[in-house]
């Protein structure tokens, strides 16, 4: 059985690609407002809000399956694809994953409306490890907290 794995999901948002990315981008520090019941807090360790987060470091404490984790990251921008690449440092998923990276990527599907792709790659500590389908669950409730928001 393999380690290394990759989750996909897509689904249709009713807002503009734009609105998503700049969102991630450039306000991703109003998340724990915008999804309270998924994330406590998001704080930058390594560089800074101001310049976009490009390469920074966030540490994110946040509820999932009802028990509270943290997660460190450096994040990615690719203006030209709308996406947003967090790379985990540190945290509780590494319990049972060696690796864990996580994208947003919003894809135009008209004036008003995205495709939203979550990805989730992943190598498993052993094949005991648990897929990371609670974590992909989390990436959506997000975004359906944030599609509510950026309306």
């Amino acid at each position: 059985m393999s380690l290394v794995g990759k989750l996909v999901i897509e689904f249709e948002i009713n807002a503009s690609p734009q609105k998503f990315y700049e969102f991630f981008k450039n306000q991703i520090y109003e998340i724990p407002k915008v999804s309270p019941n998924n994330i406590q807090s998001i704080e930058v360790v390594g560089g800074d809000w101001n310049s976009h987060g490009h390469g920074s470091i966030r540490i994110w404490n946040y509820t999932t399956d009802g028990k509270a984790e943290v997660f460190k990251e450096q994040v990615e921008y690719d203006d030209e694809k709308l996406a947003t690449t967090l790379t985990g440092l540190e945290g509780n998923v590494f319990k049972y994953y060696k690796t864990m990276k996580g994208a947003f990527q919003f894809v135009p599907k008209g004036p008003e409306n995205s495709l939203a792709v979550l990805i989730l790659e992943f190598e498993k500590l052993n094949d005991d490890s648990p897929y990371p389908y609670k974590y992909l669950d989390l990436m959506i409730k997000i975004l359906k907290d944030v599609a509510s928001h950026v309306k």
